[in-house]
């Protein structure tokens, strides 16, 4: 059934003209035929993923259009040229032949596909195997089957460092180990086996990842005081293979839990003597990484993030006198932001190349070693450096992406851009000069960049662009959404006002009904992640948002928008989230959204609903609990709702240390009994990043203080938004609290894929 058949169908005539229904079965069954229509309608080019080949100036992609088909194409970048990678037909001939695999020459879709420098071998996997295929006798080469991926432990689980392989020396004669706790060292062949330390215990080890001086003399290693760890338990009510609950157990740590204690220290190998130094720089850890030795072998480097992350140093360690010394030291009155750092040890041994948020702004800084301070800014101004690519000390030149550097010719502030500065902070160049939202893939030398740039109203492009200047080299592809626009698509609207201040603009998104009437009136819908640490509202270019598209569907204008105590707009413009998530920036999506219904009469201010998960969870309950006379329902899924309750990195980071008032101020535990609106919660019993007790601790909060609300649990769910089941239920929880109307039986929705 075609969409626009289904919005005629939606349409029904009521007094004074016609109307669109909201909220009945009709609007149900679009919502869900707009999906399968925008995620299944063919958008050529819209993920193009180049691959270069390593050694060269050449480049893969697949290529795509609506009539001709899918084809593998090189890129020549010196001579900047195109041609098919292979002759498509006699490929698809010899998958067939050597695998029984038939796919059309037009429509090949190979995986981690790769060339060859001499373009005459392909490698691609395909049903667990690994493939070549030589290109003049055309035949495919059955490579082996893939190994199994390794299984990494889980992310909450913090290394103890017990299980680390000898060491080998530089020059290879002799191993490095723990035995007992302690650090040893043999020849290779394990002749001559000491022990460096005797003071290793089990309750004060040596950690294994031992490293080497760059001369073969010395060994540097931490002494680890281990903690006690905390666990959280799950029971899986309903496991697949088992027709009993399963309990489940995972390390946990949460804000305030002790955390373990590293001191390195050096030895010299043939002395057998032990350097320790002490602890006054860094007595107060979260935590310690490194250590790091110098190409001179006289000192090691380490950097020490403090316990509450109001200091990080940067520090330096004679290796003979045990002298700490701090090359670098990040200090704020909140919070640094330590997730950010980067830092580049030069090889000359003098400079390093450190990023900080110092200016109020990340940006890059040379550090001059021996004055252990900034020697000068390589970046500066109201923008913001995202990641450094390469760093280039031949030429003295760094790669590096940004965002915020067009702002004040009106850009979108978060849009991110790729650019080349010198050492000496000249010649900042704008690799990626086209307005948008920008995706680099350099070339392995850095003399290319293939450059992939959209927005969330303009379909993707890429183009093969010089690496020097930003000159376009040559025309690559253009995204093609014919098709979608002819299944109804429209864009989102881009919409910027004043937040809380009236002053600081706020940038968001409006996406309204595909059927949409400007002369009806809408409830408000805000899909919320607020947490600290990012900028979430989409950026670039998506033919389906399933956080927003089938929402407004229904009948519901969708919007999102990132407030203060989001990233990457300034230092201060994040801090407000400092001991005040439940702030959440509601005070300036209030004033976001109450300008757009200003703008637009058609969008009710009166019934406006709000949804999030994780951090989205606790923000869109603190909305109901503390600001009910805008927010009318709320929809919470996994959230952390206590601080107090989920991982101790998320939350000592925004919320500090130790664990004070603030933690309870902002618990929507605490705050449970103000509740007056309408409040689904959602949770996962097997929620492993959000202790799934953070959302039942508020449902217990609300039953003691006499309040209704809804409870929902996904039997064998981890950290999710609902899953199919979830999403039904919000669709019907909106519907039912802002429209007003009870939602269509599910047994007469169309929910087919």
């Amino acid at each position: 059934m075609k969409l626009k058949h289904i919005l005629c169908a939606a349409m029904l005539p009521l007094a004074g003209g016609m109307a669109f229904a909201q909220g009945t079965v009709d609007d149900y069954n679009r919502a869900y035929e707009v999906r399968r229509l925008y995620t299944s309608s063919q958008v050529p080019n819209i993920n193009v993923s180049p691959r270069w080949i390593p050694g060269t100036h050449l480049m893969i992609y697949r290529s795509e259009t609506l009539n001709d088909g899918a084809r593998y194409v090189v890129v020549d970048a010196d001579r900047a040229t195109r041609r098919d990678l292979m002759d498509h037909k006699r490929f698809a001939h010899a998958l067939e032949e050597a695998t029984g695999v038939r796919m059309a020459p037009d429509s090949l879709r190979l995986d981690g596909l790769s060339a060859n420098a001499r373009l005459d071998t392909l490698r691609f996997r395909l049903n667990g195997h690994y493939y070549a295929y030589a290109v003049k006798p055309s035949r495919i080469i059955d490579e082996g089957a893939i190994p199994p991926p390794p299984v990494y432990p889980h992310w909450m689980v913090v290394d103890e460092e017990k299980d680390g392989p000898a060491v080998p020396s530089p020059d290879g004669s002799k191993v490095a180990y723990i035995r007992d706790s302690n650090v040893w060292v043999s020849d290779a062949d394990g002749s001559n086996a000491r022990p460096l330390s005797n003071d290793g215990t089990l309750s004060n080890y040596y950690s294994s990842y031992i490293t080497w001086s760059p001369d073969g003399t010395k060994v540097a290693a931490n002494r680890i005081r281990p903690i006690e760890k905390r666990y959280a338990y799950y029971v899986e009510s309903s496991p697949a293979d088992s027709d009993q609950p399963r309990l489940h157990k995972q390390e946990y740590a949460k804000p305030g839990d002790e955390r373990i204690f590293k001191r390195p220290t050096v030895f010299d190998v043939t002395t057998g003597s032990a350097v320790i130094p002490s602890t006054e720089l860094f007595d107060s850890q979260y935590e310690i990484y490194g250590p790091q030795w110098n190409d001179d072998s006289r000192a090691i480097t380490f950097e020490y993030n403090e316990r509450g992350h109001k200091n990080y140093r940067v520090l330096e360690m004679d290796a003979t006198s045990g002298k700490v010394r701090p090359l670098i030291e990040e200090s704020h009155p909140k919070y640094v932001n330590y997730v950010r750092n980067y830092r580049y040890d030069l090889p000359d041994g003098r400079r390093m190349i450190w990023s900080s948020e110092r200016s109020g702004h990340q940006h890059l800084y040379m550090v001059d070693r021996e004055k252990g301070d900034i020697d000068h800014a390589i970046t500066s101004g109201e923008w913001y450096v995202r990641e450094v690519q390469r760093v280039d000390p031949e030429n003295e030149v760094i790669y590096f992406s940004a965002n915020g550097v067009n702002a004040p010719a009106g850009e979108d502030p978060y849009h991110i851009r790729y650019y080349r500065i010198n050492f000496d902070g000249s010649g900042l160049t704008d690799l990626t000069p086209a307005e948008g939202h920008h995706q680099a893939v350099y070339s392995p030398d850095f003399r290319y960049l293939v450059d992939i740039w959209s927005t969330v109203q303009n379909p993707p492009v890429a183009t093969l662009r010089s690496a020097v200047d930003g000159s376009e080299v040559m025309p690559l592809e253009k995204a093609d959404i014919s098709r979608l626009l002819a299944a109804g698509w429209t864009a989102p609207e881009v919409f910027v006002a004043p937040g809380r201040d009236g002053v600081t603009p706020m940038w968001g998104i409006i996406r309204r009904p595909s059927n949409f009437d400007p002369s009806k009136s809408y409830p408000i819908i805000e899909y919320i992640y607020q947490g600290p640490g990012d900028q979430y509202v989409p950026k670039s270019f998506r033919p389906y948002d399933w956080t927003m598209t089938s929402l407004s569907e229904l009948g519901f204008i969708v919007v999102m928008v990132d407030g203060m105590s989001t990233s990457f707009r300034s230092r201060e413009f994040e801090n407000i989230c400092y001991k005040n998530l439940k702030d959440a920036a509601l005070p300036d999506h209030m004033a976001w959204i109450r300008a757009a219904a200003e703008k637009y009469p058609y969008m009710d201010i009166d019934r406006v609903g709000i949804y999030g998960c994780s951090a989205g969870g606790q923000e869109s309950t603190n909305a109901v609990l503390l600001h009910p006379d805008f927010y009318k329902c709320a929809y919470s899924a996994c959230g952390c709702h206590d601080n107090r309750m989920d991982k101790v990195w998320w939350n000592e980071l925004w919320m500090g240390y130790p664990v004070d008032s603030s933690y309870i101020e902002c618990s929507n535990v605490a705050n449970a009994h103000l509740l007056e609106r309408p409040l689904m919660l959602v949770v996962g019993e097997m929620d492993d990043n959000v202790d799934p007790s953070s959302t039942m601790q508020v449902a217990d909060a609300l039953i003691k203080a006499g309040k209704d609300f809804e409870l929902v649990v996904i039997p064998g769910a981890h950290h999710t938004m609902g899953e199919d089941f979830g999403e039904r239920k919000r669709h019907d929880f909106f519907v039912r609290h802002l429209l007003g109307v009870n939602p269509p039986a599910w047994k007469d929705v169309n929910t087919r894929p």
